[in-house]
């Protein structure tokens, strides 16, 4: 079995360096994040795994804060003639009474430092670059190990990237790397670990591993959020509810169907949060603007009539006959309600329960209410935007997400792809229906329709990532 990398995380106090942990393990509640000064006190550690065997070991290190006076006092070790190397003279400061008292901080980065194969230099790209950091990367330095620079926050305007890369080149560190732990790049730990493996030669292929299973599970966790995407809105899609025509009872229903969406949604809300390791609180949703609830005779549409074709079998022919004639007698008035029923009957007990009721209730004057084409659109923008904004997120951001309502005019045009037009007439696959048994299989390979189909729409989004 490989023995994993040991990697420190050294740099300045407040540059981010629990951020950057906390990005690359995908663990929120790795350390902690503050905007005070000096809030790592002593070494953390973190391993990252491929496959179960551990890869990579990550210590985070106290800030660095008195970088000038260690210099100068490493300066001050050295005896008359002496020609001491830097990890020599970085031992000598160890085991002086000073590394336990006035330098206890920085004696602990060096310690790690010492103990590892490498080290990232954390930058506050931000930041100018002042005395303080160049005698903090001599310091270092003097340890012997390879150095990563890494450049926090590079993606802010007041970034001084160009500065940093000048003075980092005239010190002899031209391999760096920009990292934005708030909002990392999409290929940002790839970069990083193939920047570690120039200056690591012997650690490439527990690196190699690192990347192939990073990108593994991106793609794994991709192919999640779409099946729960589609979940939500075969749900939704397969809604509806009867109710008695009076305005009391129709509002009533509309209200618990709202409701029940708006659940429905923010239960996909977590579980999405839930499979991208953030906090349950870490996305925050606009109110849906529901409408006032779909009405139609989606009990009479293609999909509904082709199943009760394909499960009638031979007794159609001589019920739909006989209702059809029923239908000449009344005028038709029932949109062919009658020759349905002669169907039902003559296709069996069970068809009859599985569509019966429903058609009585349509005789009977019931509404049977759905949700709007519309607010399925809705939310299927509304989750992968959150989808898309979740891949984007570094594990150390502070901000919630808010899941703002498009406008109208994105949402409302279009039509819904064919798995959401099979589940109107399908509502044993939706969940939120009370009293029916979900279709598990049929329901699933309608979900696995519809996630492709999400797949190219986001694809189609941003094809310079395909």
């Amino acid at each position: 079995m490989t023995e994993p990398l040991r990697l420190a995380v050294a740099g300045h106090t407040n540059v981010g360096k629990t951020s950057l942990l906390r990005s690359l393990t995908r663990d929120v509640g790795f350390g902690e994040v503050s905007h005070r000064p000096s809030t790592t006190r002593h070494v953390e550690g973190a391993r990252l795994s491929a496959d179960g065997e551990a890869m990579l070991d990550l210590f985070g290190t106290p800030g660095r804060e008195d970088a000038i006076a260690l210099l100068d006092y490493l300066e001050r070790l050295e005896r008359p003639g002496e020609r001491l190397d830097g990890p020599a003279r970085i031992q000598r400061c160890l085991d002086s009474s000073e590394a336990r008292q006035r330098f206890e901080q920085e004696a602990k980065v060096l310690r790690q430092l010492l103990a590892s194969d490498a080290g990232l230099y954390l930058i506050d790209a931000r930041e100018p670059v002042l005395a303080k950091y160049r005698d903090e990367l001599a310091v270092l330095a003097d340890c012997g190990k390879p150095l990563l620079p890494v450049l926090n926050f590079s993606s802010a305007s007041a970034a001084q990237e160009q500065a940093w890369r000048d003075t980092l080149g005239r010190l002899g560190l031209h391999a760096l790397v920009r990292y934005d732990t708030v909002a990392p790049p999409l290929d940002g730990e790839q970069r990083l670990y193939e920047s570690l493996a120039l200056l690591l030669e012997r650690g490439r292929p527990q690196l190699q591993r690192l990347i192939e299973d990073h990108q593994n599970k991106v793609l794994e966790r991709q192919d999640s959020a779409r099946q729960l995407i589609a979940e939500l809105l075969i749900d939704c899609a397969a809604l509806r509810q009867q109710v008695a025509s009076q305005p009391e009872q129709v509002q009533a229903a509309i209200t618990g169907m709202h409701e029940a969406v708006r659940q429905r949604e923010q239960r996909c809300v977590e579980a999405l949060l839930q499979l991208y390791r953030f906090r349950s609180d870490d996305a925050r949703t606009d109110d849906l603007p529901l409408l006032d609830g779909r009405w139609g005779d989606d009990l009479f549409n293609p999909e509904t009539l082709r199943q009760l074709g394909l499960k009638l079998g031979s007794g159609v022919a001589a019920g739909a006959a006989a209702g059809a004639g029923i239908d000449l007698l009344v005028g038709g008035i029932s949109l062919g309600a009658a020759t349905l029923i002669g169907a039902l009957a003559g296709g069996g007990v069970q068809t009859a329960r599985n569509y019966g009721e429903r058609l009585l209730g349509k005789l009977k004057g019931r509404r049977e209410l759905s949700i709007d084409d519309s607010i399925l659109q809705l939310l299927a923008v509304r989750q992968l935007h959150l989808l898309q904004a979740l891949e984007r997120r570094g594990h150390a951001a502070l901000q919630r997400l808010q899941l703002h309502t498009p406008q109208a005019q994105q949402w409302r045009n279009g039509t819904l792809p064919k798995p959401l037009h099979k589940a109107r007439a399908h509502p044993q696959w939706s969940t939120l229906n009370s009293g029916t048994q979900v279709s598990a299989a049929d329901r699933q390979a309608q979900v696995l329709e519809l996630a492709g189909e999400l797949a190219d729409a986001m694809r189609e989004a941003r094809p310079e990532q395909t």
